[in-house]
């Protein structure tokens, strides 16, 4: 078949891509953000630097974009080549078997006119995050995320509140079981860097900060119990500025890194070496960071929106499960909990173990990938 992959440059579609290197398939990417060109060893037809303009910027068309998005919307196409343009183009020109567009309100919704003029196309999409669960909330996003469900033809989902909630606003298609967002892990790249428990010293925090994120609870949690703990290491990567400040302006002797501070390969040789880990936020999917967190033996202590973590962690066995995401002191307390209880982490390195290779394994994961282009080849 031919394939057409519609996202932003992304390390989890890069890694879904290359579990069809040997399937036979011709593989085609299209930029829909215009933000560049991907890294990947499989043979792929990128489509970017496409967005060019046809007249000259204006005063106010910032403004215009960001306040009156639908009068914008109207003129758009007089102003520069549009997503449906080039699209369309391109389904003209290598007429696809399957569109799979990752991610919804940014690159789904903005294809959803262009493949309603091609009704017989098949299109797969694959929810990412909060795309259904924070966004169905929405008086405007409620609307758009109802219309592309009810054109799209499969669906594929990370966790099992996504389907339901897909099945919930109107989705009538086939649904490709669930599978982790980037496919699976190639495991035993990963083993070098997995350290024993006993020489495990690090406490490693997300620090997101932002409309889902609330990495900074967990800092304040951690500020008024880390000096029982001396032999111990405080972490925090993926920090927001919100979360430096706070370390920062408190003094706390915790090792951060900003956003782009740790390459993916980096921050996986620190699992390997954290005894704890800690994520928290008030909406996602199932996190690929949790997951990654999990294959390299870190105990995990992560918030549970809708369900989706406890798809996984079972609380109080091979992890412990945050209620609430705003709550410090509920989250000083699981902290306490699995610093005091060794014996329980060390059952949930030895368990986590298991899971990791039944369910998240890159070779179980690409079975299951390349099934789903075979069902809809057929």
């Amino acid at each position: 078949m031919k394939i057409l992959f519609v996202s932003m440059p992304s390390i989890h579609v890069i890694r879904w891509i290359e579990n069809l290197s040997e399937s036979g398939h011709e593989l085609f990417w299209f930029d829909v953000l215009d933000r560049g060109t991907m890294e990947t060893s499989v043979q792929l037809h990128q489509i970017t630097n496409w967005k060019k303009r046809k007249l000259p910027y204006f005063n106010g068309e910032h403004f215009l974009r960001k306040k009156i998005p639908f009068l914008y919307n109207i003129i758009q196409s007089k102003l520069e080549i549009t997503v449906d343009e080039c699209l369309t183009k391109i389904i003209n020109e290598i007429r696809p078997d399957v569109v799979h567009s990752f991610e919804m309100q940014h690159c789904s919704y903005p294809i959803l006119k262009t493949m309603r003029r091609f009704p017989n196309l098949k299109w797969i999409y694959s929810c990412w995050g909060s795309d259904l669960f924070f966004y169905q909330n929405s008086k405007i996003h409620l609307p758009k995320i109802k219309e592309v469900l009810h054109r799209i033809n499969y669906l594929h989902t990370d966790c099992g509140r996504d389907h339901y909630l897909a099945l919930c606003l109107g989705f009538k298609g086939m649904h490709s079981g669930d599978i982790p967002g980037g496919g699976g892990f190639h495991m035993e790249e990963f083993k070098p860097y997995s350290e024993s428990f006993d020489k495990r010293r690090i406490i490693l925090v997300k620090g997101y900060e932002h409309e889902m994120g609330r990495g900074l609870n967990v800092v304040k949690a951690l500020k008024e119990i880390y000096t029982g703990f001396d032999d111990l290491k405080v972490v925090v990567f993926g920090a927001h500025q919100s979360v430096i400040d706070y370390i920062q302006g408190n003094k706390l002797p915790f090792q951060v890194y900003d956003r782009n501070g740790l390459k993916h390969n980096e921050l996986l040789q620190l699992m390997g070496k954290t005894q704890v880990y800690i994520g928290n936020s008030i909406s996602d999917g199932m996190p690929n960071t949790l997951l990654e967190a999990i294959i390299m033996g870190a105990f995990p202590i992560q918030s549970n929106p809708g369900g989706v973590t406890a798809e996984i962690i079972e609380h109080n066995h091979n992890g412990l499960l945050i209620n609430n995401a705003e709550d410090v002191e509920e989250i000083k307390t699981l902290i306490l909990q699995a610093l005091n209880n060794k014996d329980m982490l060390q059952n949930a390195f030895v368990y986590n173990g298991v899971i990791a290779k039944g369910r998240l394994d890159y070779t179980v994961n690409q079975q299951k990938i390349v099934a789903l282009y075979h069902r809809m080849e057929n």
